[in-house]
């Protein structure tokens, strides 16, 4: 008798446990189930996009973002659905996602250009690359992507919201890109390797000629010519300088280079500044104002 119960007992823990494998077994059976029956009945469009819609109301882009997706997946051919891919590239910017941020956007002006919502895709792509832009000191590809989407979304969507936000990043972009031009051009000619040097500035001269740097890059040049005793460049260099920025104190440093080898600015007309800078009027010999 006393063995019967102990055999009972030891058999206790194993009925105890098939029972619970049996119960786990039901109830994932039952979600699978449960998400299988989701799957294959999704919630309407309609419904899909409010919820994501609050979502991103209340601040979870993440979760918008996913919801977002998830109507693009399950109702592809519905008119939600198109405006769900970009207003998931949105919430995966709000997240601070760029990159997932930036596949969504694409895709959508791939899918569906010249539509409504396609100046949001493309100032979405353009702000995500904006927003990861470097200092000049560092590599600047990233500077590089954001300038060609915000060329693209000005030249695009001209009459877009976005348009003006485009043309002052447009600005900013190009600031920074002829700055590092700048940095590294220094840098050669501190270290007198004048043709590096040149290059750098020719760079900001002939591609960069309304930011605030091409005056400096005009002045090096000048400087750079000289040392290599390329006269009529340096002249020319300080010409185009004097010509633009008559009252910059970069011209009266040019100005005064020149004068200390006896020479003054004067255009020749066959140079590359001549040409990037289209024809000069005579130039005044008579030093700045």
């Amino acid at each position: 008798m006393v063995d019967a119960r102990r055999a009972a007992g030891r058999k206790a823990p194993l009925r105890t446990w098939v029972l619970a494998a049996f119960t786990a077994a039901a109830l994932s059976a039952c979600a699978s189930s449960n998400d299988l029956s989701k799957a294959l009945n999704p919630d309407p469009p309609a419904k899909m996009f409010a919820e994501a819609d609050a979502a991103m109301t209340k601040g979870q882009f993440n979760r918008a973002a996913s919801k977002f997706e998830d109507l693009d997946r399950d109702h592809p051919y519905a008119p939600e659905a198109r405006r769900a891919i970009v207003m998931a590239a949105y919430a995966y910017y709000k997240a601070g996602k760029n990159p997932e941020a930036i596949a969504s956007a694409r895709r959508y002006t791939t899918m569906h250009p010249g539509t409504k919502e396609a100046a949001l895709a493309h100032h979405i792509i353009a702000s995500a690359y904006f927003d990861e832009m470097n200092g000049p000191n560092r590599d600047q590809s990233t500077t590089k992507k954001a300038l060609q989407e915000l060329q693209v979304l000005q030249t695009r969507y001209p009459d877009s919201e976005y348009a003006a936000i485009a043309a002052n990043r447009i600005r900013l972009a190009n600031d920074t890109l002829a700055a590092s031009e700048m940095e590294v051009g220094r840098y050669y000619l501190e270290r007198n390797n004048y043709v590096a040097a040149i290059n750098r500035f020719k760079t900001v001269a002939t591609e960069y000629q309304t930011t605030a740097h091409v005056e400096e890059a005009l002045m090096r040049l000048t400087e750079a010519y000289m040392a290599l005793g390329i006269v009529n460049e340096a002249q020319t260099a300080a010409a185009v300088l004097g010509h633009n920025f008559p009252q910059s104190q970069w011209y009266k440093d040019a100005y005064a280079l020149l004068a200390s080898g006896g020479l003054a600015p004067r255009e020749d007309t066959g140079s590359w500044l001549s040409k990037a800078w289209k024809s000069l009027p005579k130039f005044s010999l008579g030093g700045p104002g």
